[in-house]
């Protein structure tokens, strides 16, 4: 096989993967208080400096397009668990906030859904391949 034949073959197994792994949480979404796209809204938030981030900044962290993006910061923020806030430094820009109700739902969340991806993921590889999994990912990633 020729390197760039590994490299297509390496991508369509990773890509597999993640759809079978996020469909199956997905089905698995412990509540229907949040929808899984909004819980990744809020664990991203919850792990922001001050659990807030600008949308631009928050927008490469999720997957969605910008305007899909706003409409459901828009929904989050008419539920309470978010404000949305204007950028002191840039008069166009926006500040996601994720208010004490919001981390509440999330951390609550959380817990379940870190069992469902325990048994998953965790449950598939052992400690070292986990670790090997996390490097090679984030290799990609940068």
């Amino acid at each position: 096989m020729t390197e760039k034949a590994i490299a297509v073959g390496a991508w369509e197994a990773l890509f597999r993967a993640q759809v079978s792994v996020l469909r199956q949480l997905n089905a698995e979404f412990p509540t229907s208080e949040i929808s899984f796209t909004e819980y990744d809204v809020l664990f991203n938030l919850s792990r922001a400096p001050e659990r807030r981030m600008r949308i631009r900044d928050l927008i490469p962290h999720l997957l969605l397009s910008q305007p899909s993006v706003s409409r459901l910061i828009d929904r989050l923020a008419s539920r309470g668990l978010v404000d949305k806030l204007p950028d002191a430094t840039d008069a166009r820009g926006t500040i996601v906030a994720l208010r004490p109700e919001g981390y509440e739902l999330f951390k609550r969340v959380a817990v379940v859904h870190a069992d469902a991806i325990a048994r998953r993921v965790g449950s598939r590889l052992d400690a070292d391949e986990l670790q090997q999994l996390t490097e090679l990912c984030r290799r990609l990633r940068d």
